[in-house]
């Protein structure tokens, strides 16, 4: 009995996220909003739809996508290089909102070979699992309100705290495997804990 790979229609090079704006923009290191183009983008061209991948990777003699829709066969969806600018781009078909993903890059020095998870990436999986998981982004804020107010209540001259930490090392559960908590679970036990 033979396992079926699973494979996605062919990677399309037609279309990109990126103007020739973006691209000089890139290139001058004044693309401030390179997340819009970056990373694993959603979209319909022409009617088909699916994922647009692309990644800085200006030392890559090759790039291509490798993800549980083509068996993580490095040689099935081969980005293209997008001029000057160290970009890989590429559309493709029928990759849609859930598919797990990496970058297959091989480098031009040595010819270093190794796949990577998406630094553009929205969601990844659970540790120690690696993957990027194509995610859409499309929250509808309804904050119009606070947004419209906070003007009054911020100020260069009244106090403010800002806390960073480390979701994954601040708090586990010892009782469920040393597993980190998801942001529902942390939220309020953080609320607490900074009170």
């Amino acid at each position: 009995m033979t396992t079926k790979t699973p494979s996605a229609a062919p990677v399309r090079h037609d279309v990109s996220l990126f103007s020739p704006d973006d691209f000089y923009l890139f290139n001058e290191g004044r693309n401030y909003r390179a997340y819009n183009h970056l990373g694993a983008h959603t979209a319909t061209f022409n009617g088909e739809t699916g994922t647009v991948f692309s990644v800085w990777a200006p030392n890559a003699s090759k790039v291509s996508v490798v993800g549980n829709f083509n068996g993580w066969n490095n040689n099935s969806h081969p980005l293209e290089s997008r001029g000057s600018s160290g970009i890989w781009e590429g559309f493709i078909p029928e990759v849609s909102k859930g598919a797990l993903y990496k970058f297959h890059i091989v480098s031009h020095n040595h010819g270093h070979v190794g796949d990577k998870a998406d630094p553009f990436g929205v969601l990844h999986e659970e540790p120690p699992r690696t993957a990027s998981v194509v995610w859409d982004l499309d929250y509808k804020w309804a904050d119009a309100g606070w947004m419209k107010s906070r003007g009054g209540r911020q100020s260069l001259h009244s106090p403010i705290s800002i806390y960073e930490l480390h979701l994954g090392s601040w708090m586990r559960t010892p009782e469920d495997s040393n597993r980190s908590l998801t942001y529902r679970e942390i939220a309020p036990k953080l609320a607490d804990y900074i009170e």
